[in-house]
């Protein structure tokens, strides 16, 4: 008797499937996107995104993506850890304009966010949690446009420190909104606890690990840049790993890991680690992602709201860095510049609104209403936005893709061992003779 043969089903995407389809799509859409040099290779990885996704083919189904989070979490925390290696601690303490700038420029941001949400008449909560989170930037657009365009200058200098500052301000502010929202569902003590552990757990975690891998990268030797890249990843997995099983902020520890390292590092140079390809790789699964996860029906039923939302935000953002900007001096292409390049926003965005969601489903649905339709038209119009405005300030094409990695950020507060290159104000505009910018401003 012939033994029935099993049917034939189309098999089920796992994860290693789901890398490979986000891989092979997204590099195709970059490589067209290549062939017109006006358009950014981010905006050929999300268009490809969206075609695979729910809202084109199909080919990567809600259940699919959800199979594939662990690979944006890889991605996301890669890039947040990059942003936040450009910033030392002592060196942001130091730059008083800077400060200032990002203080003005995160608040205007929250408080128009919020009296729009408040005067069209969304809910109170809503509106607090849906401002907090307006105030992030996207330091992934930032970083691949910046790179990809070989750019350099004191515009990208101060607009990196600017979006790693605001990210650290939205989680302030969004931790500080989270109990309002939490006190209906848990005791107060509960409410403002939640909050406080996620953000000073993740802070304890990165600093543990950013102490260990900063010792192991000690004793690598100049040449062995592929070491070194090899124990960021695997410090970022391990810190990702660590927030994840005691319910920490993910985002957060990711962040914090690069400042930790690039206080704690010495002289392992550990923050100058360049990704390279196995960076790109990242890249491309996060924007892809992002594409794929973009919904079309919430973008037009939602659609008046983003709009207004999305103007906003655009208008809050770069007349506050534009005025903080000429108050300093900054020359008016600069400073428009940097404001331009504030303007996308995704990945912490869309993290922040999954935490929301996971906390609390319906007031998490409302959230994501409200900033994932808004999210959509940014990751649409920040690549390009981001493109346009290094080209405006004359910094694209600056980079010698060559050239070692700037010490931007490297104000120290050790020994005088490192004074040859530490004991300078970070991204001083002699290093790039472009001009003053707020990171090179001495106060």
């Amino acid at each position: 008797m012939l033994t029935e043969l099993p049917k034939l089903e189309w098999p089920e995407i796992n994860l290693m499937i789901a890398f490979g389809i986000l891989l092979a799509f997204g590099t195709l859409g970059g490589m067209l996107a290549a062939r017109m040099r006006w358009l950014p290779t981010i905006t050929g990885f999300m268009v490809f995104g969206l075609l695979i996704g729910p809202s084109g083919l199909s080919l990567m189904p809600v259940t699919s993506l959800d199979k594939a989070r662990p690979l944006v979490e890889i991605a996301l925390g890669l890039i947040l850890f990059k942003l936040g290696a450009t910033l030392h601690p002592m060196a942001v303490l130091r730059n008083r304009r800077l400060l200032i700038t990002s203080l003005v420029e995160s608040l205007a941001t929250f408080a128009a966010i919020l009296g729009l949400l408040l005067w069209i008449g969304v809910g109170p909560l809503v509106a607090l949690l849906a401002a907090s989170i307006s105030v992030s930037s996207s330091p992934a657009v930032l970083i691949h446009v910046a790179e990809e365009l070989h750019a350099s200058g004191p515009t990208v200098s101060t607009a990196q420190a600017l979006v790693a500052l605001n990210n650290v301000l939205a989680f302030v502010l969004y931790s500080l909104c989270l109990p309002l929202a939490l006190h209906d569902k848990f005791e107060l003590s509960e409410a403002l606890m939640l909050p406080a552990y996620q953000l000073m757990g993740a802070v304890v975690i990165s600093m543990t690990v950013a102490w260990l891998v900063t010792r192991i990268a000690l004793y690598t030797r100049h040449d062995e840049e592929h070491f070194r890249f090899a124990l960021v990843v695997g410090g970022v997995m391990l810190a990702i790993g660590l927030a994840l099983s005691l319910k920490a902020s993910t985002l957060f520890t990711s962040l914090t890991l690069g400042v930790a390292c690039r206080w704690l590092q010495g002289r392992s140079k550990l923050s100058r680690v360049d990704f390279g390809g196995g960076g790109d790789v990242f890249f491309i699964i996060l924007f892809v992602f992002a594409g794929a996860n973009l919904h079309l029906h919430d973008l037009l039923q939602y659609g008046s709201i983003a709009a207004a939302y999305v103007a906003v935000r655009t208008l809050a953002k770069c007349l506050s860095i534009y005025v903080c900007g000429r108050r300093f001096g900054v020359p008016h292409r600069q400073a428009l510049s940097q404001g331009l390049l504030l303007v996308p926003m995704a990945g912490l965005a869309i993290g922040l609104v999954q935490n929301i969601s996971g906390l609390m489903p319906e007031l998490g649905a409302k959230v994501a209403a409200v900033v994932l339709a808004s999210v959509a038209v940014f990751e649409t119009i920040g690549p390009p936005l981001a493109a346009f405005a290094l080209r405006f300030v004359g910094e694209a094409g600056a980079a010698n893709p060559d050239r070692e990695p700037a010490e931007e950020f490297a104000v120290h507060a050790g020994p005088a061992a490192d004074s040859a290159v530490d004991s300078a104000i970070p991204g001083e505009a002699s290093d790039t003779g472009a001009g003053p910018g707020l990171v090179g401003s001495r106060s």
